[in-house]
C-alpha cells in the first residue's frame, strides 16, 4: 500500500493534470530490444487529424498472409516494450501495425484522452491504405486501454464491413467504474472516489460505445486473476455487447498476461482463421 505521503501525492496530481495521468504513463524513449531485430519492420511516420505527427511499425509476414492486426497498446512505456506481446502474429501469418498514441515513443504531441482517440482512428485509416498489408482481413486489437480505445475507434468507425473483427485483452469497461476502484484503494481518496470519479472525461466508456460494435464479431479477453482490471469490467462488456460476441476467461493469467499460453495462443490464431 502506498505510504500516506505518496497518497497525498496521487490526490494533489489528479487536479493538477485534469485525470489524465491516472490514465496514462508515456514514455518517449525507444528502448533497446533484441527481439525486435528479429523481425523486419518499416518505420511508419503519419498525421493524426488534427496534425500532430505519430510514428508506427508496420511488420510484414515472410508467409502468405492471412490478414492484418492493428494493435493498440496499454498506458505505460511505449511501442519498444509492447510489441513484444504480439510479434509471434508475425509468425504466424499475420501483417501487424503497431503505432504509438501521441506523447509515446517518437510520437509527438502530448497525450490526452481525446488525443489518443484521434490517433486511434488515423491509425486504421492509414493501415487501411498501406500498399503492403492485407486489406482483404483486417483485425484491431487492444490491450488494457488499448482495448477500451479500440472500442470507441471501432464503434465509430463508418466502414464496418472492413473489418473482420475486434479483439479486446484486459481492457476496463468505463472510465469513471476503474477510476472510482482505484480512488477507492486510498485512505486519502476513498472518501471522495464518488465525486472524484466525475472529473474523468467518460465521453469514451467502452460500455456506452459497445454495443455500436455488431455486426462486426467481438472477443473479449480476460485473466482471472486480473488485479489492475477485475473481471467484472469484461462481464459488464460481453453482457452489453450485441451478437456475434465471445468471453474468454483465462484461468491463472493476471492483466495482460493470457497470450504467455501455448494452448491461449493456438485457440487465438484458430479464431483469427475462422473469422
Amino acid at each position: 500500500m502506498l505510504s500516506y505521503f505518496k497518497q497525498i501525492l496521487l490526490f494533489l496530481l489528479i487536479f493538477n493534470t485534469g485525470c489524465t495521468s491516472m490514465f496514462f504513463y508515456p514514455e518517449k524513449g525507444l528502448r533497446d530490444n533484441p527481439v525486435l531485430q528479429k523481425f523486419p519492420h518499416t518505420n511508419i511516420n503519419f498525421m493524426s487529424s488534427d496534425g500532430v505527427k505519430l510514428h508506427g511499425w508496420f511488420f510484414k509476414t515472410q508467409k502468405k498472409s492471412l490478414g492484418t492486426i492493428l494493435f493498440m497498446h496499454g498506458n505505460a512505456e511505449n511501442i519498444s516494450t509492447h510489441v513484444n506481446g504480439v510479434l509471434w502474429l508475425v509468425n504466424e501469418g499475420y501483417d501487424l501495425f503497431a503505432f504509438d498514441y501521441r506523447g509515446y515513443g517518437r510520437s509527438q504531441g502530448k497525450t490526452t484522452i481525446d488525443g489518443v482517440h484521434l490517433d486511434s482512428m488515423a491509425a486504421l485509416e492509414l493501415l487501411l491504405s498501406l500498399p503492403d498489408a492485407n486489406k482483404n482481413r483486417v483485425f484491431i486489437f487492444g490491450q488494457s486501454i488499448g482495448g477500451a480505445i479500440a472500442v470507441y475507434t471501432m464503434a465509430d468507425f463508418p466502414h464496418k464491413d472492413l473489418i473482420k473483427g475486434l479483439i479486446i485483452d484486459s481492457a476496463f469497461s468505463d472510465y469513471r467504474r476503474i477510476a472510482r476502484e482505484k480512488l477507492g484503494q486510498f485512505i486519502v481518496t476513498w472518501p471522495l472516489q464518488y465525486p472524484l470519479s466525475f472529473l474523468f472525461n467518460n465521453r469514451y466508456s467502452p460500455e456506452k460505445q459497445i454495443k455500436k460494435i455488431s455486426p462486426v464479431p467481438l472477443l473479449i479477453i480476460q485473466g482471472d486473476q486480473d488485479r489492475i482490471v477485475p473481471a467484472h469490467h469484461n462481464e459488464i462488456l460481453y453482457k452489453d455487447a450485441g451478437e456475434p460476441k465471445e468471453l474468454w476467461i483465462v484461468k491463472g493469467a493476471g492483466h495482460i498476461e493470457s497470450f504467455a499460453s501455448e494452448e491461449i495462443r493456438k485457440r487465438f490464431t484458430e479464431y483469427l482463421k475462422n473469422h
